[in-house]
């Protein structure tokens, strides 16, 4: 008896390692790029800095709920992006970087990237959406908590941004959304 109990709770305690281990599956922007060639998928790409504390919250509450996940790894491309790394990045036939990062201030205020002025990021979090063919939507300034970032995940991935025109038209489409997601 004693040994079925013990058997129960080590699948039990295995089960929420797996439930537990859930995450989106993040890659680089050029890993991505390279994906929508062979499978057209818009983009939805995460742009933080190491010394960001509300990256870090975003993060932890908002990247880390189980319905942001599914949702992101179902329809989008999940892109991590360090706006002050020194990551080289293709961007419409152009090769981006840093040539003033510091490796000394890797988790401090560092030079700004190429790829992040080009974007034009300038708060910290940005959620940065991009079209199936890499063509920049829109950046989402701020921490989202996970039914905020819902609206603009399904606004984005159903095309319902193509039907806005006006800021009385996303006024509306914002008051009228009901999201779904579990906080």
């Amino acid at each position: 008896m004693l040994i079925k109990k013990g058997m129960f709770l080590l699948v039990l305690l295995c089960s929420i390692g797996v439930i537990n281990a859930q995450e989106i599956k993040w890659m680089s922007y050029n890993e991505a790029v390279e994906l929508q060639k062979k499978e057209p998928k818009k983009m939805m790409m995460d742009v933080y800095t190491n010394w960001c504390g509300p990256c870090k919250m975003l993060d932890k509450n908002t990247f880390g709920n189980k319905d942001v996940i599914d949702y992101v790894n179902a329809n989008y491309y999940a892109v991590k992006f360090n706006a002050e790394g020194d990551e080289s990045i293709l961007f419409n036939d152009v090769t981006l970087g840093n040539p003033h990062f510091d490796p000394a201030k890797t988790n401090k205020r560092n030079s700004v990237h190429e790829f992040t002025r080009k974007l034009g990021v300038n708060a910290y979090p940005t959620i940065v959406f991009f079209d199936e063919n890499g063509a920049l939507l829109a950046p989402i300034r701020g921490y989202q908590k996970p039914q905020q970032l819902e609206l603009y995940l399904k606004l984005f991935k159903e095309d319902k941004h193509k039907e806005i025109k006006t800021q009385e038209e996303f006024t509306s489409y914002y008051e009228s959304f009901v999201p779904e997601f579990v906080p």
